[in-house]
């Protein structure tokens, strides 16, 4: 793994049962909610997995705004669409078996623009690759060591 090239932190708090609230690292960031399905929650936010599906669409469609401009075209109302397939492991575990995303730039495919970043704007989106290559996630349980 290469150098980390920058850190955030942010906050999970459990609300009730199965809410909890996501502090983020800039005070200007408004507090996100989360909340699970029934049975376990009350659906009233998103769950982790829309989270999760949010931030994939959100960085492609990024990504490829980016390599465009970079082109030279900005683009303006791009969408992504995301459909997320929840499937169980052998295991009988709920995991996100695929995500599949659909972008709409409002131009054709052989637009300039568009035609030159087909092949490449998907390896400049952080969160997809990250996801496609695995996250090496380290989990500690137990009460927060004293600072120092």
């Amino acid at each position: 793994m290469s150098d980390v090239m920058s850190h955030f932190d942010i906050q999970v708090r459990q609300i009730s049962g199965f809410e909890f609230a996501v502090r983020f690292d800039k005070a200007e960031f408004a507090t996100l909610a989360l909340d699970e399905p029934p049975p376990l929650g009350h659906d009233r936010a998103p769950n982790a997995a829309r989270v999760l599906a949010a931030a994939i669409g959100n960085c492609l469609a990024a990504s490829l705004v980016f390599c465009t401009k970079r082109a030279g075209t900005m683009l303006e109302n791009v969408t992504a669409e995301v459909g997320v397939d929840v499937v169980r492991n052998p295991d009988k575990r709920l995991r996100i078996g695929q995500v599949r995303v659909h972008l709409d730039t409002g131009l054709p495919n052989d637009h300039p623009a568009i035609a030159g970043c087909l092949d490449k704007f998907e390896d400049f989106c952080m969160v997809t690759q990250s996801v496609r290559q695995g996250i090496d996630v380290a989990v500690t349980v137990g009460p927060r060591p004293p600072a120092g």
